[in-house]
């Protein structure tokens, strides 16, 4: 007994050290691990292109496969009846500001009016201004000049293509899905890969810096997936060839969407961060490709005013807001809720006292007030797609219960929810209640719509401005892809002029192009077929079209300047004097008929 007495006495001074040891090192181990703890919860939002409320197989469809959605499905809440806009630009902008997209200044994908308003507020922005680190990357298609782009609003960390998909007139030439070049804050950088991947790849990237340093984050993911044209890598097609090739790179696109939504999930568990991120999916607009197989029994697809056309998933994901468990809240509610509800989520506080078109869900969505409490709300939307906005153009004004669509039809959306019986004889005075409602939102944001909005140049955030005709005021429809570039425009059916606004009086340098500098090819060359990419025919495999240019024509404002073409000329250039304010740019290449054609890219420099 003695023996072992002494020996657990003499064994105490070697455990003390030991455990000294042992807090010492496990100290120092927590020490090199990031601090993944904030006080504010953390946002990724993953809002997808052209993916409709039936291209998911969590809701019903039967050839899709969706395993790491559907995760994430079983652990949401779901808005069952939350509403877009039926095209993609309008979409953005109300999720971004709260504010109904007409009043944004945002009521087409091309034309001008894709371009969010100089003083609308974006998620990047009030976020951002209060202490959050702010991330965006894939699509924007709010504007491709200062002060449009997400990196003059607010937005810290930016990757995004151009225009509303790679490949469109303003995007870096011949981008084609796979080993593209995107816009890196502002400068084109190289990136190998599909391009759904790279979104995602450097969205990870930054979630990690930021969580490295401790900071609150809100990374924005926007695919431009699975809008077309439609290109997937093979492995993702491979199990849809069944379909016709148009779904099959379509599912495949969405697949890929899917793989993405998963490694993200598993990256943010490994990370830490899981617990404290509100983790957001939805979609643009309808189905623009997958109708046929399945649409959730709505009528209509992508453009339309039918529930098909806007009514898309919503999931939101939150555990340490108990925000876990399945559940669905059933009241209809919109893309102009989304920013005030993350606000009082993460106690971001209204100081600039915007008035929102939306309201927080917060309390609906925890579970804290009764839906029927929400029946009487009306919500509207419309595609518009024209140059100005028409009264009750492919309107639809909805409450939990009823649809008005054009003013003149009225469905029970919970009795018919395919919105093929026509009840409006039967209810006149909800069709009059539901147009009054209409008629006042429409007077209050009508005197907005004259409130052009005008590219800055000579600013110093972008100088020279670049500017393309996918944003060209006209009538009809613009060359908003480089297919059409290539192809040029039927004479002289298509052209058009830039609104602008001159930042500072000063001489100015306007250089008038048939093709973007990168190129580095002269106005009348034609251009070669560029490579294909799996999937669909790639924008860039359309030839260039040769021309005959012999006079190039610029105006702005009074002032108008006509020079020669010369025979290899890479742009004509002319310099003007501009007096600060709003004008009006037009530049025309002219052949030896003088029959006119837009010119497709202008770049306007600032002579310091």
């Amino acid at each position: 007994m003695k023996s072992v007495k002494m020996k657990r006495i003499l064994n105490v001074p070697t455990i003390c050290v030991s455990l000294i040891l042992l807090m010492s090192l496990t100290y120092l181990v927590r020490a090199e691990q990031p601090n993944r703890e904030t006080k504010k919860p953390n946002v990724v939002i993953v809002i997808t292109d052209d993916q409709g409320y039936g291209d998911l197989s969590c809701h019903g469809n039967p050839v899709l496969k969706t395993p790491n959605l559907d995760s994430l499905y079983r652990e949401s809440i779901r808005l069952t009846d939350y509403h877009v806009a039926p095209t993609c630009a309008p979409t953005r902008a109300s999720l971004q500001s709260g504010h109904w997209s007409n009043r944004t200044g945002v009521w087409h994908t091309i034309m001008g009016r894709s371009m969010i308003r100089e003083d609308e507020p974006t998620i990047g922005q009030v976020f951002s201004e209060q202490g959050y680190a702010t991330g965006m990357f894939g699509k924007w298609h709010l504007g491709d000049n200062y002060p449009f782009r997400p990196e003059d609003r607010g937005y810290t960390e930016v990757l995004r293509h151009g225009g509303g998909g790679v490949g469109q007139t303003p995007d870096y030439w011949d981008n084609a899905y796979f080993d593209g070049s995107y816009y890196h804050n502002g400068k084109p950088e190289a990136a190998k890969g599909f391009c759904t991947d790279v979104f995602f790849d450097y969205a990870k990237r930054f979630i990690k810096t930021q969580a490295d340093a401790g900071r609150p984050f809100v990374a924005y993911i926007s695919t431009n997936a699975p809008h077309g044209p439609l290109h997937c890598p093979e492995e993702f097609s491979k199990p849809y060839q069944d379909q016709n090739a148009r779904l099959a790179n379509f599912f495949g696109m969405i697949a890929n969407i899917d793989d993405n939504v998963g490694k993200l999930r598993k990256f943010l568990d490994e990370e830490g961060l899981t617990e404290n991120t509100i983790f957001v999916f939805t979609t643009d607009n309808g189905t623009a490709s997958g109708e046929k197989v399945f649409n959730a029994k709505m009528r209509g697809k992508k453009g339309s005013q039918f529930d098909g056309g806007h009514r898309v998933p919503f999931f939101i994901h939150w555990p340490a807001g108990n925000l876990n468990e399945p559940r669905d809240v059933t009241p209809v509610s919109h893309a102009v809720d989304v920013l005030p509800t993350l606000m009082e989520y993460c106690g971001i506080e209204n100081k600039n006292n915007i008035t929102f078109d939306g309201k927080s869900l917060a309390k609906l969505i925890n579970g804290e007030d009764d839906p029927a409490n929400w029946d009487q709300r009306v919500l509207i939307t419309d595609s518009q797609r024209v140059k100005d906005p028409i009264m009750w153009k492919s309107s639809a004004v909805m409450t939990s219960r009823w649809r008005l669509i054009d003013g003149e039809k009225l469905f029970d959306i919970k009795a018919d929810p395919s919105q093929r019986q026509d009840v409006a004889a039967a209810y006149p005075g909800e069709v009059r209640k539901l147009r009054a409602h209409y008629q006042t939102w429409w007077e209050e944001i009508k005197p907005s719509f004259s409130n052009a909005t005008q590219i800055y140049v000579g600013h110093p955030q972008e100088n020279p401005a670049r500017l393309t005709c996918h944003d060209w005021i006209a009538e009809g429809s613009t060359p908003w892809n480089q297919a059409a570039v290539r192809k040029g425009a039927d004479q002289p059916k298509v052209t058009g002029f830039w609104y602008i606004n001159v930042f500072k009086t000063g001489k100015y340098r306007i250089r008038l192009r048939r093709w973007p500098e990168e190129t580095d090819a002269m106005i009348n060359e034609g251009m070669a077929s560029g490579q294909p990419v799996p999937g669909a025919k790639a924008y860039r495999e359309t030839p260039g079209r040769k021309f005959n240019f012999t006079k190039a024509t610029l105006q702005i404002g009074d002032q108008k300047l006509t020079k020669d073409v010369p025979a290899e000329a890479k742009e004509v250039v002319f310099e003007m004097d501009l007096q600060q304010g709003p004008s009006k740019l037009t530049g025309r290449f002219l052949d030896s008929k003088d029959q006119p054609v837009g010119t497709y890219y202008a770049y306007v420099e600032l002579i310091e």
